[in-house]
């Protein structure tokens, strides 16, 4: 029979304190900015599974067509006891990976890692339904501390899915796969989605979709600041830009002020004006290349023992272990 437990990492009030420093420190910078992760209430969430579904956004796509090709490999290669997933959402893709490790006969955990504690018990309790001879430990945690990977039974596959190491500036990657490097134990493993560099038209479509889904998305982060803080934005007041970096090989997403304005975001105590024209940027999303993510793996102590993308050659997932 299975058993499903949530721990919490996080303190009650931890997200509230969050988003209030990375509102000061981003809205009082120069240029502007917000961390992506504010996208993501319950209305950002519905909106982010809309976008999976456009044709523009073949990212999802394109990950789910290498793990159906490749979960029994990669099951095969890791046969671990514990999968671990990273901002795991609806764990809706791990189980395909779930299955290929449970066909192994070696797989006894799995944890969910993610801030959103109502995330977590939704899956948790559709997997526990699914899979009743699977224990499920989720954990509210924001995965950029460390986990306390020794409790899990090992070896271990640990997976980050989704392109999402991309929304880290490189400084902050290094620092990322260091610390997932130093909680990784012998015969651990660690599965990596990235997006890959690929013809400008095709990788700013997906961030700027002709239906206007991702505009929406992006300007929710303004409404999350007004109902969190007691802010004024106007979404109306800002129109959503995709702009493909080639000198940084990443797109960002950025809200460019209509007209000049100021906002005022009480809880903050705040005031903050923007001209006419100027932008909030609200996302970095890297796409790489092989060598390049090979050459951040060595760097942080991985090796990486295989790479797979969808027949496209646009998304890859990399399967590394620690050096």
């Amino acid at each position: 029979m299975s058993t499903y437990t949530i721990t919490r990492r996080l303190p009650d009030d931890a997200q509230a304190a969050a988003l209030r420093d990375d509102a000061l420190n981003g809205l009082t910078s120069t240029p502007k900015w917000l961390p992506p992760k504010w996208f993501y209430d319950a209305q950002g969430s519905e909106l982010f599974e809309e976008i999976t579904r456009l044709p523009e956004y073949y990212p999802t796509r394109a990950e789910r067509e290498i793990l159906d090709a490749r979960a029994k490999e990669i099951a095969d290669q890791t046969r671990a006891h514990t999968l671990i997933e990273l901002g795991s959402g609806s764990s809706e893709k791990t189980r395909l990976l779930i299955d290929a490790l449970r066909a192994t006969g070696t797989l006894r955990q799995y944890t969910p890692v993610d801030v959103s504690e109502s995330a977590l018990r939704q899956a948790g309790e559709a997997l526990v339904a699914t899979y009743p001879e699977l224990d499920v430990h989720a954990l509210v945690a924001d995965f950029s501390t460390p986990l306390g990977l020794a409790e899990t039974p090992g070896p271990a596959l640990l997976a980050f899915l989704g392109g999402t190491l991309g929304n880290l500036l490189p400084a902050e990657r290094a620092g990322f796969l260091a610390s997932l490097r130093g909680q990784l134990r012998p015969g651990d493993a660690l599965l990596l989605g990235t997006d890959l560099v690929k013809d400008e038209p095709t990788l700013v479509a997906a961030y700027d979709d002709g239906a206007g889904v991702t505009a929406a998305f992006n300007k929710n982060v303004l409404s999350v600041l007004n109902r969190e803080l007691g802010a004024d934005f106007d979404p109306d007041a800002f129109d959503h830009v995709a702009l493909w970096d080639p000198v940084h090989d990443w797109i960002e997403m950025r809200l460019r002020a209509r007209h000049s304005h100021t906002v005022k975001i009480p809880a903050l105590d705040l005031a903050v004006s923007f001209d006419s024209g100027e932008d909030l940027r609200t996302e970095v999303s890297a796409k790489f290349r092989r060598p390049t993510i090979t050459e951040e793996l060595t760097r942080a102590g991985f090796t990486l023992r295989h790479w797979w993308t969808d027949t496209a050659g646009r998304y890859a997932l990399s399967l590394s272990t620690p050096t």
